[in-house]
């Protein structure tokens, strides 16, 4: 088929990557001068199927309270007169029971550990490079309560095989040797060796050039200014370079696949939760993390890429607002310079925003929508990174009439045609 995807973030580029690989003429729109410039831009770093949760889990309401009167809370709300906000916030909290806790992580695990196989998988076929590391990931806890209470997930990593180790103080510092200076601050920690880190801007460039050598057409500086629906199918987009035309359609556009798709009256349940990051140069490797350090309290990704410290953190419900507040970052500041002081130079760490696009019960949008000839590919939340390459391979199986290697059927949109 001709095949147009929407979007040039890691999503995209991957899904152009398996659809030309599959064997169908692509072509990529995005409206900035190059792939990944928004939310793939500076994220956690992580390939983390083994930390692949919802957000919406039983104890969540009365935990996001403390955490909104938190100093370095990981949890803003920029309250505002949006509907659509308060739609997905109440669609959330319904997903806030252990029973759809588990039904949705049941979900998510799989697709994870698939897209981390299906990334190695490419790593070898092609030999791209990212400033890659398979060290795994240590959720780290300050508090004693925070370890006990790890038990549901570790049920979930156990159905579904996914290695994992329960460590004490020694543990964490034989897994991150710098800690051993801070050892007093934590109690102990959950680790997932088959966790893996990288720079997803970095791949997803390297990505591109290898869809270009696969005969991937890439249309860039190209705002989509208009998707026009026929009865129940699309016939064409209206571009910056004016009007495309194609078999099919993929909606990767992150947040913003859901502004488009409402104007084509097929309403998704996505919803932007701004993501914020600073990148550190490494001053002292001794002193730094090895992999990724989850600091379980505050909520945030310490992880190693290369020469830098990449530290993730913080949702803000603030609508589509890309707005650099100081507070967050002296967040992320705080987590890292306790953790690991003296690893990073902070005062020369650049600061970043992104757009995560959340779904409210976990799981992201991958299948074929509403519309005949139109797929989705979004909401993956935080895990964009972690679920890029298994997303990619399911959707273009599922556009070849192909069976895809895992069972799709819990990713399609039309879970969503049930209310929730």
């Amino acid at each position: 088929m001709k095949v147009i995807v929407l979007g040039g973030g890691v999503i995209g580029v991957t899904t152009a990557y398996f659809l030309a690989e599959a064997g169908h003429e692509v072509t990529v729109y995005d409206r900035q001068p190059g792939p990944a410039l928004e939310t793939s831009f500076a994220n956690a770093g992580e390939v983390s199927p083994g930390y692949a949760s919802p957000w919406a889990g039983p104890g969540i309401p009365v935990k996001a309270i403390k955490w909104l009167l938190m100093k370095y809370g990981p949890l803003v709300v920029r309250p505002a007169f949006d509907p659509n906000m308060w739609t997905w916030l109440l669609k959330m909290l319904r997903n806030c029971t252990a029973e759809r806790y588990a039904l949705n992580k049941s979900r998510m695990v799989p697709l994870a550990e698939y897209s981390r196989d299906t990334l190695k998988a490419l790593r070898e076929a092609t030999g791209i490079t990212y400033d890659e590391r398979t060290k795994g990931t240590l959720q780290l806890f300050r508090k004693q309560k925070q370890l006990d209470g790890t038990g549901g997930d570790v049920e979930v990593l156990k159905k579904y095989g996914v290695p994992y180790e329960i460590l004490d103080r020694d543990g964490c510092v034989a897994a991150e040797p710098a800690l051993a200076a801070v050892r007093e601050k934590f109690v102990g920690g959950l680790r997932l060796p088959g966790d893996e880190t990288g720079d997803c801007k970095m791949f997803t460039d390297k990505l591109a050039e290898l869809c270009v050598a696969r005969g991937v057409t890439f249309e860039y500086g190209s705002t989509i200014r208009r998707i026009v629906r026929n009865r129940n199918r699309l016939t064409n987009v209206l571009t910056d370079g004016g009007w495309r035309t194609a078999d099919a359609f993929v909606m990767a556009m992150g947040s913003y696949s859901a502004q488009f798709m409402r104007s084509l009256g097929r309403p998704i349940p996505v919803y932007p939760v701004k993501g914020y990051s600073i990148t550190v140069p490494i001053s002292n490797a001794e002193a730094a993390p090895v992999s990724t350090v989850m600091d379980e309290t505050y909520k945030v990704a310490i992880t190693r890429l290369g020469d830098r410290i990449r530290v993730g953190g913080t949702a803000e419900i603030s609508g589509y607002d890309l707005r650099l507040h100081e507070t967050r970052r002296r967040t992320l500041e705080h987590s890292v310079g306790d953790l690991f002081p003296g690893g990073g130079d902070l005062k020369a760490a650049s600061f970043w925003c992104g757009l995560r696009p959340m779904t409210p019960d976990g799981p992201p949008l991958v299948g074929l929508s509403e519309v005949a000839n139109l797929y989705l590919n979004t909401g993956h939340g935080t895990l964009g990174w972690t679920m890029a390459c298994g997303s990619a391979k399911v959707l273009a199986d599922i556009m070849s009439n192909r069976v895809p290697e895992i069972n799709a059927r819990d990713l399609s949109p039309e879970r969503y045609l049930k209310p929730i």
